[in-house]
């Protein structure tokens, strides 16, 4: 079977990881990312429990892999998007 190079992006606050791994086409974007080694850089890190999405959509886990694809590992929000929206409304407020 052929294999494919994936792009695999794991982005903290203050940096961001880029790899990049070869691995069988039709892989599973959980098994691109085990292999190239981020999860065991980063203990904090839980990929059973990880979202991982393409392009800000997230990806179901039965995905299939393409060459050129790019997979992110999803933090979670420090804060949802309507409570942001609450607090910059008070301080504008103010």
């Amino acid at each position: 079977m052929a294999s494919v190079r994936i792009e695999i992006v794991y982005a903290l606050a203050t940096a961001q990881e880029i790899e990049t791994v070869e691995v069988q086409e039709g892989a599973s974007p959980r098994e691109a990312v085990k292999a190239s080694g981020i999860s065991a850089r980063h203990p904090e890190l839980d990929l059973g429990r990880a979202r991982l999405g393409m392009f800000g959509r997230e990806l179901r886990s039965d995905a299939r892999l393409r060459d050129g694809d790019r997979v992110e590992i999803l933090r979670p929000l420090a804060m949802g998007p309507m409570e942001a929206r609450r607090l910059r409304a008070r301080r504008k407020r103010r």
